[in-house]
């Protein structure tokens, strides 16, 4: 279900196509709830079946078409009952720390592989969460200023405090798993 809110955050901004709220989608809420683009357009059928959001069919160019967006009261409501909620937390399926808890299995070359793998991973996924943050430090960020522009003045620093929030966190996780990687390989030497 969090798909759904997740559209919902990115439409409350404004109306947006399919295309372009995949392209909103995959560089803002896209860092901490990924979807393929194959749920985003089925999910986008079911809110509006369910009335959280309307399409309208727009005219592109003078032949084309493309079917725009936008929050209904209903979604708004849903939105703001979703974000007033205690979160359901899911259990953690993680296959990397599954797999090191059974790396004695594994050739020392292969779980070699494996950690430096992960560190590679992780070391690009901190470099997109800073450079995240330093578009929002220098108002850079496209959809942070598209979010901006729908806010009202008075609530655009807790905006910009809560986003750059956010991925401090993706950041400080990045940072713990290429650790914790390093770590591995300390233990793989030690244990060779």
């Amino acid at each position: 279900m969090s798909l759904r809110y997740a559209l919902l955050a990115i439409l409350r901004v404004g109306p947006l196509s399919g295309y372009d709220l995949q392209k909103q989608f995959a560089h803002s809420v896209g860092h901490v709830w990924h979807a393929p683009d194959s749920q985003i357009y089925p999910e986008l059928r079911k809110m509006q079946n369910d009335g959280l959001i309307e399409g309208e069919e727009q005219t592109r160019g003078e032949r084309g078409t493309r079917r725009v967006y936008h929050v209904t009261d209903a979604g708004e409501r849903a939105f703001l009952e979703w974000m007033g909620s205690s979160l359901d937390y899911q259990r953690v399926r993680d296959p990397a720390h599954l797999r090191a808890a059974y790396l004695e299995s594994a050739p020392p070359e292969a779980a070699r592989d494996f950690l430096e793998h992960h560190i590679a991973q992780w070391e690009s996924e901190l470099e997109q969460f800073e450079g995240q943050i330093d578009q929002i430090d220098d108002g850079t960020s496209p959809m942070l200023n598209r979010r901006l522009a729908a806010t009202a003045a008075a609530q655009r620093e807790r905006t910009i405090a809560y986003k750059r929030f956010a991925y401090e966190g993706l950041v400080d996780r990045a940072r713990i798993e290429i650790e914790w990687a390093k770590r591995g390989l300390q233990l793989l030497d030690r244990l060779s």
